[in-house]
């Protein structure tokens, strides 16, 4: 073989290498977009349905489906007080108030990523309002009747929570008792607003099943469900995350929040849950420098801690506000 003949077929083959990187970063950012579309923007992509399932990979049981879907329309259709504030950045929030007579306490009830108020909480509603609490349930931003374009898992929900917190405040005083409870990425969103000077008649934090991060749950889910490489992905996905709120996936997370929290915690989780591992409980519960509880529901998914063991669950919550409030 001549000397340019070998120089050729190092050319050829150089230019294929550098044909395969270029189609496969642009194969990366493509499908990395479309799957942050998805998790973010209000308006999901239409094909979002087609693939649901792998990223949840849950096995939840045709019961406890059917059940949170009657008892959510129960609790939708229940009479309640619309109401409504504008954010810290200048969003329109929505929340509906249930009050009880002679409430113990306030709870502050936040949904999960795509969730609504109702089908998250419909099943534990009469516990609560047996158990003397009046309920805000808001709608987190970018959901249903609240303003926002961005879902940011946390990130900028977090400062929501005060401003709820504050409209509680205004509205029936400092006297009782508050309580933040999320679910999800509710969770995770309660957790990281302790990270802020919280008024001090906010008593403890009920978190069900949340993640430590955005940046860990959206690699979680791409490595584990979707069965895809984060490495390059999560780059891109910080610079996109940047581009619609000005923050990346790890400039917040709970266990920074939970180092300097001075808030009761109790932390509750499924061991058999398929979204959110449960790892991510026992590392917030090791992170929180305040008093803290924690329940694994054998079992149970994601979000079925409840449905799967209601006797216990109860207890360990009339447990925690026995002690707190």
């Amino acid at each position: 073989m001549t000397n340019n003949n070998h120089k050729q077929n190092i050319g050829r083959l150089g230019g294929a290498l550098l044909a395969t990187t270029v189609l496969a970063s642009l194969s990366s950012f493509i499908t990395t977009k479309f799957l942050m579309n998805m998790a973010v923007d209000r308006e999901a992509p239409k094909l979002m349905k087609l693939i649901e399932k792998r990223i949840t990979r849950s096995c939840e049981e045709e019961r406890f489906l059917s059940a949170r879907v009657q008892s959510g329309e129960i609790l939708k259709q229940k009479p309640n007080e619309k109401v409504s504030i504008v954010s810290h950045d200048g969003i329109t929030l929505v929340g509906h108030w249930f009050p009880v007579d002679k409430p113990k306490r306030i709870l502050i009830a936040v949904h999960g990523w795509r969730a609504t108020w109702y089908q998250t909480f419909g099943l534990i509603a009469d516990d609560w309002e047996k158990a003397g609490c009046s309920v805000l349930f808001i709608e987190q931003r970018a959901t249903d009747q609240s303003g926002g374009d961005i879902i940011s898992f946390g990130l900028v929900e977090r400062f929501d929570c005060l401003d709820w917190i504050n409209w509680v405040i205004d509205h029936f005083g400092s006297t009782l008792p508050i309580y933040l409870c999320g679910v999800s990425m509710g969770a995770t969103t309660v957790l990281m607003a302790t990270g802020q000077d919280l008024p001090q008649n906010v008593h403890g934090v009920i978190s069900d099943c949340g993640y430590t991060s955005p940046h860990a749950i959206w690699k979680y889910t791409t490595n584990n469900n979707l069965h895809m490489f984060y490495g390059v992905r999560g780059i891109i996905v910080d610079m996109i995350l940047r581009q619609k709120i000005q923050m990346g996936s790890k400039d917040y997370s709970t266990l920074e929040a939970l180092k300097t929290n001075r808030i009761p915690v109790i932390f509750i989780h499924g061991s058999d849950d398929t979204l959110v591992p449960v790892e991510m409980t026992y590392e917030n519960y090791k992170a929180c420098a305040e008093e803290k509880q924690l329940l694994i529901v054998p079992g149970a998914d994601h979000g079925m801690s409840y449905f799967v063991d209601k006797n216990r669950y109860r207890e360990e919550i009339n447990r925690f506000w026995e002690k707190y409030d």
